[in-house]
């Protein structure tokens, strides 16, 4: 392992790389690091790097065939509040696939890529002025 790169790195397989930057980059605020679509793409917000891989990437054709699903899990997105960011998305119609969802470290809400894969949205407790 290298402790030069500063990156926390998540590859998700995506059925289209252009739509996923898209989503990515108009929605959740990443900004893009390299754009190979159709094939690969990464983004990047803070210290995550998320890499994109279509069907023709090699980090997709490494996947064996019966893992051919989006999985249970999901990169985790602090916001300072919720409500606002449900609000905002909602009017971009995307597709939430839980109800918002309070405890006693915060609120959070699932959001899915146009892939299939889990976004949480996470708003610590005692952070921002609405619940949602």
């Amino acid at each position: 392992m290298t402790d030069t790169d500063q990156f926390a790195h998540v590859r998700y397989l995506v059925d289209d790389v252009q739509t996923a930057v898209d989503f990515y980059t108009t929605h959740l605020g990443f900004t893009v690091r390299t754009n190979a679509a159709p094939a690969f793409a990464d983004v990047t917000r803070g210290r995550l790097r998320l890499l994109l891989s279509g069907p023709t990437s090699s980090g997709a054709r490494a996947t064996p065939e019966d893992a051919d699903t989006a999985g249970h899990n999901r990169i985790h997105l602090l916001v300072d509040d919720l409500a606002a960011e449900i609000d905002r998305l909602r009017a971009a119609e995307l597709d939430f696939r839980s109800d918002p969802v309070s405890g006693p470290g915060g609120q959070q809400v699932l959001l899915s890529d146009p892939a299939g894969n889990l976004i949480e949205l996470f708003q610590p407790a005692g952070h921002g002025t609405r619940r949602p």
